[in-house]
């Protein structure tokens, strides 16, 4: 069954706020769903069907929608890390198009910043921590498949992304400057962003010379950390027709997992974006070429390098000359991306960024960027996402949308 033109996006909403010491997750989830209900011109008796991951506390969904008040015929809570909210999306589409539900809501919201501290004394906290669920019903971090195989290896974030970043080195010729032109072309759109976390437009020169976190990955090659959310509500047709936004539809979606299959035939040099994007493109039926704003997925430059060509906008190996010289860079480039600064400059909410790429590319689509960034008939959009961890296992998803005149 095809999800093209069978769903829209109604709403958006992304919190402004960037460190909450004073909200819990599960205010700012529902804070970042109002805005998005607001946006559409819906309300939260509308939702019939509630999509959200795992960094929605409690017992996720159940919790969340009880904590809402919604009334649900449909719920969903697929685990990608930062990428799951692009495959909710496609779900979303999935479900509406099959009559499951009319009005999907889907949030993210964390506060790696802002729980610091928590809530309340530390007496209520330790409370608060004891009484949570730990590890979920088939136990804690020992129960992983792979812990016992990967963890004594020292395995962390940034080092097995710079595995990535060294291994492209290797095999095409890649290098630290063009990686560093990633992050200046973030930088040039995170200026416009009132919200962004690091608005000063850097340099190749300045990336190069920040203190080097995982060879060859320096501190500006990384995203930032922070608090925040996002929401997304998608619609059935007739619900998109009845309502007063820009109208902007699904037409395409795709997604895989990619894993290093206990190191049979490992290859650093690709996403998981290699299978999620051809069925996406075929579903749409458009090219990347087609393509007028992308929203890629930016936990580390390595990141949006290799999407870039796995998605098919430049041949492999070549996506390190791609991304030179500004060609990402809006009103310059190109492939303009990641308008409102990404997860580089702008914000990374409890380290996933899925949701803010969805919510950057319908803001193209409708025309709805800040001025200084707005794409010129920005009439078909891709937001991608990679979620889990790019040198070992990780889920990829592909949304692409245009809007409807």
């Amino acid at each position: 069954m095809s999800i093209k033109g069978k769903a829209y996006v109604v709403g958006v909403y992304e919190h402004p706020l960037r460190d909450i010491p004073h909200l819990s997750t599960a205010q700012v989830h529902a804070e970042c769903a109002k805005g998005a209900l607001e946006d559409a011109g819906l309300s939260f008796s509308d939702v019939d069907a509630y999509f959200c991951a795992g960094d929605a506390p409690g017992f996720g969904a159940l919790s969340m929608a009880d904590y809402m008040g919604l009334k649900l015929k449909h719920t969903d809570s697929t685990e990608t890390g930062g990428s799951s909210y692009i495959v909710h999306a496609g779900h979303a589409a999935e479900a509406i198009a099959a009559g499951k539900c009319k009005v999907a809501l889907i949030t993210l919201a964390g506060r790696p910043l802002g729980s610091r501290n928590g809530l309340g004394d530390a007496a209520t906290r330790t409370e608060r921590f004891r009484m949570a669920p730990q590890g979920g019903a088939g136990g804690g971090i020992n129960e992983v498949p792979e812990a016992g195989f990967e963890n004594i290896w020292g395995g962390t974030t940034h080092n097995t992304y710079g595995m990535c970043a060294m291994r492209h080195m290797h095999e095409y010729g890649t290098t630290s400057e063009q990686l560093a032109w990633i992050k200046v072309a973030a930088s040039h759109h995170a200026q416009w962003n009132e919200h962004a976390m690091l608005r000063e437009v850097v340099t190749v020169e300045d990336v190069l010379n920040s203190p080097m976190i995982a060879d060859p990955l320096h501190r500006l090659d990384c995203c930032v950390i922070s608090d925040g959310g996002g929401a997304v509500i998608m619609a059935a047709p007739e619900v998109a027709k009845s309502l007063k936004r820009p109208k902007v539809k699904v037409i395409g979606h795709g997604e895989a997992p990619k894993g290093p299959a206990g190191g049979r035939n490992l290859d650093l040099t690709y996403s998981g974006a290699v299978w999620s994007g051809p069925p996406a493109f075929a579903e749409a039926g458009v090219k990347p070429s087609d393509i007028k704003y992308a929203s890629i997925y930016d936990s580390f430059t390595i990141t949006v390098l290799m999407q870039i060509e796995d998605l098919g906008f430049c041949e492999k190996g070549k996506g390190g000359k791609f991304v030179s010289d500004g060609n990402l860079i809006s009103g310059v480039g190109k492939l303009p991306f990641n308008t409102d600064g990404g997860g580089l400059c702008n914000n990374h909410p409890t380290n996933r960024g899925g949701i803010t790429k969805i919510i950057e590319a319908v803001r193209q689509a409708r025309g709805e960027a800040h001025p200084k960034v707005q794409v010129k008939n920005c009439d078909l959009v891709v937001a991608h996402g990679t979620g889990g961890s790019l040198g070992t296992r990780h889920g990829a998803g592909t949304l692409i949308m245009e809007r409807e005149a």
